[in-house]
Protein backbone atom coordinates (compact mmCIF):
# COMPACT_ATOMS: atom_id res chain seq x y z
CA UNK A 1 0.00 0.00 0.00
CA UNK A 2 1.38 3.26 -1.30
CA UNK A 3 -0.65 5.41 1.20
CA UNK A 4 0.86 3.58 4.23
CA UNK A 5 3.94 5.25 5.94
CA UNK A 6 6.69 3.98 7.97
CA UNK A 7 7.96 6.55 10.50
CA UNK A 8 9.53 6.61 13.72
CA UNK A 9 7.27 6.72 16.59
CA UNK A 10 6.85 9.16 18.89
CA UNK A 11 5.17 10.17 22.68
CA UNK A 12 1.61 10.66 21.05
CA UNK A 13 1.66 7.09 19.61
CA UNK A 14 1.63 5.73 23.28
CA UNK A 15 -1.66 5.55 23.41
CA UNK A 16 -2.32 3.72 20.39
CA UNK A 17 1.07 0.96 21.00
CA UNK A 18 -0.42 0.03 24.38
CA UNK A 19 -3.41 -1.21 23.20
CA UNK A 20 -1.27 -3.11 20.28
CA UNK A 21 0.73 -4.42 22.97
CA UNK A 22 -2.24 -6.18 24.57
CA UNK A 23 -3.40 -7.22 21.29
CA UNK A 24 -0.01 -8.95 21.10
CA UNK A 25 -0.30 -10.41 24.12
CA UNK A 26 -4.05 -11.64 23.73
CA UNK A 27 -2.45 -13.22 20.28
CA UNK A 28 0.09 -15.27 21.99
CA UNK A 29 -1.44 -16.44 25.33
CA UNK A 30 -2.74 -19.68 23.34
CA UNK A 31 1.03 -20.14 22.15
CA UNK A 32 2.54 -19.97 25.84
CA UNK A 33 1.18 -21.15 29.19
CA UNK A 34 3.60 -19.47 31.05
CA UNK A 35 2.12 -15.79 30.48
CA UNK A 36 0.92 -14.34 33.83
CA UNK A 37 -2.48 -13.07 33.83
CA UNK A 38 -3.74 -9.68 33.20
CA UNK A 39 -2.76 -7.10 33.58
CA UNK A 40 0.89 -7.72 32.70
CA UNK A 41 2.90 -6.11 29.67
CA UNK A 42 5.91 -6.69 27.54
CA UNK A 43 7.51 -3.53 27.19
CA UNK A 44 8.54 -0.04 28.61
CA UNK A 45 7.55 1.52 25.26
CA UNK A 46 7.81 5.07 26.79
CA UNK A 47 11.41 4.11 27.37
CA UNK A 48 11.82 2.38 24.41
CA UNK A 49 10.60 5.61 22.46
CA UNK A 50 12.74 7.99 23.77
CA UNK A 51 16.11 6.30 24.34
CA UNK A 52 18.50 6.55 21.20
CA UNK A 53 19.43 3.10 21.06
CA UNK A 54 15.93 1.83 20.82
CA UNK A 55 14.27 2.35 16.53
CA UNK A 56 10.33 2.19 17.53
CA UNK A 57 8.47 2.87 14.46
CA UNK A 58 4.85 3.03 13.54
CA UNK A 59 3.21 2.14 10.09
CA UNK A 60 0.55 5.01 9.74
CA UNK A 61 -2.37 5.00 6.78
CA UNK A 62 -4.02 8.74 7.11
CA UNK A 63 -4.14 9.80 10.81
CA UNK A 64 -4.16 5.93 12.22
CA UNK A 65 -1.26 3.80 13.36
CA UNK A 66 -1.79 0.57 12.04
CA UNK A 67 1.52 -0.76 12.93
CA UNK A 68 4.55 -0.72 15.02
CA UNK A 69 8.14 -2.69 15.27
CA UNK A 70 11.25 -1.89 17.30
CA UNK A 71 15.01 -2.87 17.00
CA UNK A 72 17.30 -2.70 19.86
CA UNK A 73 21.14 -3.23 20.16
CA UNK A 74 22.14 -6.39 22.03
CA UNK A 75 25.10 -7.93 23.21
CA UNK A 76 25.64 -11.59 21.63
CA UNK A 77 26.92 -14.82 23.08
CA UNK A 78 30.59 -14.69 23.41
CA UNK A 79 31.29 -17.33 21.09
CA UNK A 80 29.59 -16.21 18.19
CA UNK A 81 31.04 -14.05 15.06
CA UNK A 82 29.46 -11.01 15.79
CA UNK A 83 29.63 -8.79 19.09
CA UNK A 84 26.09 -6.96 19.13
CA UNK A 85 22.95 -7.56 17.02
CA UNK A 86 19.64 -5.72 16.16
CA UNK A 87 16.67 -7.83 17.96
CA UNK A 88 13.44 -7.21 16.56
CA UNK A 89 10.34 -7.07 18.95
CA UNK A 90 6.99 -5.27 18.94
CA UNK A 91 5.87 -6.81 15.19
CA UNK A 92 2.42 -5.76 15.07
CA UNK A 93 -0.27 -4.69 12.11
CA UNK A 94 -4.10 -4.59 12.70
CA UNK A 95 -6.37 -6.82 11.47
CA UNK A 96 -7.79 -5.03 8.63
CA UNK A 97 -4.07 -3.95 7.32
CA UNK A 98 -2.84 -7.67 7.35
CA UNK A 99 -1.11 -9.07 4.37
CA UNK A 100 -0.87 -5.86 2.46
CA UNK A 101 3.39 -5.94 3.03
CA UNK A 102 2.84 -3.66 6.25
CA UNK A 103 5.18 -6.14 8.16
CA UNK A 104 7.96 -6.49 5.38
CA UNK A 105 8.43 -2.69 5.23
CA UNK A 106 8.83 -1.94 9.11
CA UNK A 107 10.97 -4.90 8.56
CA UNK A 108 12.74 -3.20 6.38
CA UNK A 109 12.85 0.06 8.17
CA UNK A 110 13.85 -1.60 10.94
CA UNK A 111 17.01 -3.55 9.23
CA UNK A 112 18.23 -0.27 7.58
CA UNK A 113 18.34 1.01 10.77
CA UNK A 114 20.45 -2.12 12.37
CA UNK A 115 22.79 -1.57 8.86
CA UNK A 116 23.24 2.18 9.87
CA UNK A 117 23.95 1.41 13.76
CA UNK A 118 26.73 -1.15 12.00
CA UNK A 119 24.79 -4.42 13.19
CA UNK A 120 24.74 -7.18 10.02
CA UNK A 121 22.82 -9.95 12.09
CA UNK A 122 19.28 -9.67 13.07
CA UNK A 123 17.12 -11.72 15.34
CA UNK A 124 13.59 -12.09 16.15
CA UNK A 125 11.95 -14.48 18.10
CA UNK A 126 8.44 -16.14 16.86
CA UNK A 127 6.36 -18.95 18.54
CA UNK A 128 6.73 -21.96 16.88
CA UNK A 129 2.76 -22.87 16.34
CA UNK A 130 2.40 -18.62 15.18
CA UNK A 131 2.66 -20.45 11.31
CA UNK A 132 1.26 -17.05 9.69
CA UNK A 133 4.04 -14.75 12.10
CA UNK A 134 6.30 -17.01 10.51
CA UNK A 135 5.25 -17.12 7.19
CA UNK A 136 5.44 -13.46 7.16
CA UNK A 137 8.90 -13.38 8.58
CA UNK A 138 10.40 -15.80 6.21
CA UNK A 139 8.84 -13.23 3.68
CA UNK A 140 11.34 -10.60 4.57
CA UNK A 141 14.19 -12.94 4.53
CA UNK A 142 14.63 -14.95 8.10
CA UNK A 143 15.04 -18.69 8.34
CA UNK A 144 14.57 -20.47 11.14
CA UNK A 145 17.56 -21.07 13.77
CA UNK A 146 16.82 -22.46 17.33
CA UNK A 147 14.05 -23.82 19.28
CA UNK A 148 13.75 -23.10 22.43
CA UNK A 149 12.52 -26.07 24.55
CA UNK A 150 10.85 -25.95 28.29
CA UNK A 151 9.64 -28.14 30.52
CA UNK A 152 7.29 -27.12 33.82
CA UNK A 153 8.21 -29.00 37.05
CA UNK A 154 5.67 -29.87 39.50
CA UNK A 155 5.90 -27.84 42.92
CA UNK A 156 6.24 -30.41 45.61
Amino acid sequence: MENIVVRDAVLDDLPVLLGFEQEIIKAERPFDPTIRPDPVNYYNLFDYIVDPSVKVVVAQYGNDVVGSGYALRKKARHYLDHQEYAYLGFMYVSPEFRGKRINQRITQKLTGWAREQGLFEVRLTVYEDNVPAIKAYEKSGFKRHLNEMRIRLKQE
